[in-house]
């Protein structure tokens, strides 16, 4: 009884008292006088059944927000890393996943709160295991022991095998050298290490067919002519079909030291004119904007490289005539000072000359082959200039190439065709004769 009338008494002075001040502030309030409400609100049996009605709302409001708190729930962590543990220095295991999903099951209020303390790692213990295939299960502590949870995978099959080591020399492979600066180049690479330690099963180690540190021109700041240090660099195991072997490495990443240089030349812009000018007329003058250019590459191609050749289109040329012509990079060339030149021709009336003794000489004949032209005078022939007057009289014939192709012929006699060439591409050259015997002899 004692209980009871505590509890009537809390509900009294908790409950009912409030709401009974509440309707009658808000009585007050609205200064209700001689109407039904008020006579109401003044009986006391009406309060205590407002009072009472408004309880009942307050408790099945409560009630219902505590029923939702306690229903069960489930949460999914997707990707929790696994940790294992066991001798690495000794085993290798195949068969671990790299993550774990994690399902939580539970009340909405102590998912929450797991939720906000720190989720511990799945966790599998292989120290024990010997040398062979294993089923093991996979742990993992929750923060709150009141709730469930479910692994997946939970059990996982693994292989444990010995740990096998070999050394195995280092290879350095540049890799973006497309996206280092066109005026630069990599002179010299050398890596802080040159062997590497590669660890797995003996299976895996091998598979490995080389060891390549992988330089990425991207990664290097700011690179300039000199010595430049890139760290950091990656190894990565390969096969022998270019695919990647999942082994250990000491070191796993090395340093490089590369050596960058800016090898440069100067050469002469050379125009070559493509077509005929107008019957009657020749190019008296070509001149250019820019004379020499500036060319980057690696120093074998600058030694092979003495000109940069432009070509212009005259074909059906009358009158004077100025061009605008891309500069193209030859191949091995990767920068060049200018992208473009403006180029004026200047036409004149057209000569023809007859230029005598120019040699002739043969190419591309097989290196066990001996040749010899046939006719009196064979070894020399005449050839016709066609040109502006003041420009051909003054060539000589040394300064004029006359000579066959002997591509593909063998043992015998061959008539051949006569091809003429010279230095200035303002005149036009051909041959008097336009095709001579040859004899074709094994030394």
């Amino acid at each position: 009884m004692k209980l009871i009338r505590k509890i009537i008494k809390f509900i009294d002075k908790k409950i009912f008292l409030p709401i009974t001040k509440f309707f009658v502030f808000i009585g007050e309030k609205l200064k209700i006088n001689d109407k039904p409400l008020e006579k109401a609100l003044s009986k006391k049996s009406s309060i205590i059944i407002l009072s009472l009605v408004l309880a009942v709302i307050i408790f099945l409001f409560v009630d219902r927000q505590n029923t939702t708190l306690l229903e069960k729930n489930a949460e999914v962590i997707y990707d929790r890393p696994l940790s294992a543990t066991y001798n690495d220095e000794e085993y290798v295991i195949e068969g671990l996943p790299e993550t774990v999903d994690i399902t939580l099951i539970g009340t909405k209020a102590n998912l929450y709160l797991a939720k906000q303390l720190p989720t511990q790692d799945v966790t599998v213990d292989l120290s024990d295991l010997k040398p062979g295939v294993h089923k093991v299960n996979l742990k993992y502590k929750q923060s709150i022991t009141s709730i469930e949870y479910k692994l997946d995978p939970s059990v996982v099959t693994v292989v444990v095998s010995p740990k096998h080591s070999q050394t195995m020399q280092i290879e350095s492979d540049i890799v973006n050298l497309d996206k280092l600066d066109p005026k630069l180049a990599i002179n010299n690479l050398k890596l802080d290490y040159d062997d590497v330690i590669i660890k797995g099963t003996e299976e895996s180690i091998s598979k490995v067919s080389t060891i390549k540190a992988l330089v990425n021109v991207n990664n290097m700041v700011d690179p300039k002519a000199g010595t430049n240090t890139l760290r950091d660099i990656p190894l990565v195991a390969y096969d022998e079909n270019g695919d990647k072997v999942d082994v250990e490495m000491v070191p796993s990443k090395v340093t490089a030291t590369i050596e960058v240089e800016s090898p440069s030349k100067s050469v002469p812009i050379e125009v070559l004119t493509k077509g005929k000018v107008v019957f009657g007329k020749a190019i008296k003058n070509i001149e250019t904007s820019v004379q020499r250019v500036t060319i980057y590459g690696d120093s074998k191609t600058l030694d092979n490289t003495n000109s940069i050749k432009v070509t212009v289109d005259v074909d059906n040329l009358k009158d004077n005539k100025d061009y605008t012509v891309n500069i193209k990079k030859p191949s091995g060339i990767r920068e060049i000072s200018e992208k473009t030149v403006n180029i004026k021709i200047e036409l004149d009336d057209e000569s023809t000359t007859e230029l005598t003794g120019v040699r002739l000489t043969n190419i591309n004949l097989g290196s066990n082959y001996a040749a010899q032209t046939i006719g009196e005078n064979s070894n020399e022939v005449s050839v016709i200039l066609k040109g502006v007057e003041s420009i051909i009289t003054k060539i000589q014939a040394t300064e004029v190439e006359a000579y066959v192709d002997l591509e593909g012929l063998g043992v015998g006699e061959h008539e051949v065709e006569i091809k003429v060439k010279g230095n200035d591409s303002r005149v036009n050259y051909s041959s008097k004769v336009t095709k001579v015997k040859v004899k074709i002899a094994e030394k």
